[in-house]
């Protein structure tokens, strides 16, 4: 039985899919499944916790409210989803072909496609380099946000009771944990802010049919970009009910070498005339990003940082690169947002949609600011970086395309050869032979190395399910 792409479902869709859901601290949750029937009982108990997007909704109006009443403290406030890879839907006995038969990535799991992304490992078979928790089987991934630790840790008790981790023969477990990982909004000013120091997640995609009155930038995206069975779903194949309203989520743990990139900065900094080495260098990281750390672009604001401009909702993700069709002197062809959001370099010199490239990034950041043993030897001594999730209703197109295609492809984009150079890798999360040209604006041409600044360390593909595909999935015998 298949679905007829319609109107959004606000009360079937996963709440992390098209609006996030509201967090100070979120907590994944990763497991294997070890008694399938008790499991599927175990979830039908589980699925009135998740939230759904309408849910979110409610959440982040109240969330505004609180605010607008003066209130300084956070507003108790916890959201739970839950995800599954393919060996997950294998071992519930449940056929996804649906999802795979597209969707090589998703089939084979992430550890078996690192070195296609470039992450780096050895062997033959090729193994990656990664953390030992990932080189396990993955069944599925429960998230879970709130306002602090305290809201997220009770809830987290809760579902581990809910498939009865920790209980006795009356409620024994029907899982078994593999890691759990904390992440944490960093703190003050730096909220909102990754690592290296940039605002984050200013461009995901606005979505038709969801978002009202969207800010200028981008083209909005159909929904079928990130909702399966809706137009712009790149199945075209009528979906099965339970595998409508979902999303593929994509899963990246990615360390950052925060001092590393710092000292790298200070070490090369662009030597344009009338600069400082302390604005060439702030200079420099902002044409490795394509931003400022304010969130400004230098598309609009190419050689010094406008904060006001950053706070502008009309101003900041209204740039489309337009001017650098051959040439880079104001963005680097090579620059992180660049490179994984091309727009003028595909959409207007080239004529192609970029639109089924869109994946909606949520994640959060995770480890301890720099020490100040870190800061004085230029080293990274506790670990750091990204929870990398994104979701899209193709990984082939989406995610992977972007890694591989795109961040990782140094003749990418084709702009750059018109202009008679490689562009190199991004310069953030490409992995390969890591050299860039058009960090110095008036010497465009010159190659600049870089280290690794981005070490992916684990991974998987998983598969979002609506609340009506889970009631089903729990249904199945």
């Amino acid at each position: 039985m298949s679905q007829k792409p319609g109107a959004l479902n606000l009360d079937n869709i996963q709440g992390d899919i098209l609006s996030g859901l509201p967090k100070k601290t979120q907590t994944y949750f990763f497991f294997q499944i070890t008694d399938v029937k008790l499991f599927k009982i175990q979830l039908s108990h589980f699925i009135p916790q998740i939230e759904t997007t309408s849910q979110v909704l409610k959440d982040r109006k109240a969330i505004e409210d609180h605010k607008k009443k003066g209130n300084k403290t956070l507003l108790k406030i916890v959201g739970v989803n839950i995800a599954f890879s393919h060996k997950g839907f294998v071992m519930l006995n449940i056929d996804d072909t649906t999802l795979t038969s597209t969707e090589p990535s998703f089939k084979q799991g992430q550890q078996q496609t690192a070195q296609k992304l470039g992450d780096k490992g050895a062997g033959n078979p090729f193994v990656p380099d990664w953390e030992p928790e990932f080189l396990q089987d993955i069944h599925a991934v429960i998230l879970i946000s709130g306002d602090s630790h305290t809201t997220v840790d009770e809830k987290l008790d809760e579902v581990k009771k809910n498939f009865g981790i920790g209980g006795n023969q009356q409620n024994p477990a029907s899982i078994k944990e593999v890691t759990t990982i904390r992440g944490d909004v960093r703190p003050g000013e730096e909220s909102g802010h990754e690592h290296f120091g940039f605002l984050d997640g200013i461009s995901n995609p606005a979505v038709i049919g969801f978002d009202k009155n969207p800010n200028p930038g981008p083209k909005p995206v159909r929904a079928g970009v990130l909702v399966t069975g809706h137009d712009g779903d790149p199945n075209t194949s009528p979906r099965p009910t339970w595998a409508v309203d979902g999303s593929y989520l994509t899963f990246r743990y990615l360390f950052q070498q925060v001092p590393e990139f710092n000292k790298f900065l200070a070490d090369n900094p662009v030597p344009l005339p009338g600069l400082t080495p302390k604005e060439g260098s702030e200079l420099l990281g902002a044409r490795l990003v394509g931003r400022w750390k304010s969130g400004a672009p230098i598309d609009l604001s190419p050689f010094q940082d406008d904060p006001e401009l950053a706070q502008d909702p009309q101003r900041v993700n209204n740039f489309r690169f337009q001017a650098e069709g051959t040439f880079q002197k104001i963005c680097p062809f090579a620059a992180h947002v660049r490179k994984t959001n091309p727009r003028a370099d595909l959409e207007d010199f080239h004529n192609l949609s970029i639109e089924n490239r869109r994946i909606a990034r949520r994640g959060v950041q995770f480890g301890p600011e720099l020490t100040n043993d870190e800061i004085a030897s230029n080293k990274t001594a506790h670990a750091r970086g990204l929870l990398f999730v994104c979701y899209s209703t193709s990984i082939e197109q989406g995610f992977a395309f972007i890694q591989e295609s795109w961040a990782n492809a140094a003749s990418f984009p084709p702009q750059a050869s018109q202009a008679g150079v490689s562009a190199g890798l991004d310069p953030i999360i490409g992995q390969g032979n890591r050299t860039m040209v058009g960090t110095d604006p008036n010497t465009p041409t010159a190659n600049l190395s870089f280290p690794d600044f981005v070490i992916p360390r684990g991974g998987e593909f998983f598969f979002s399910p609506s609340i009506q595909g889970l009631k089903e999935m729990s249904a199945t015998a």
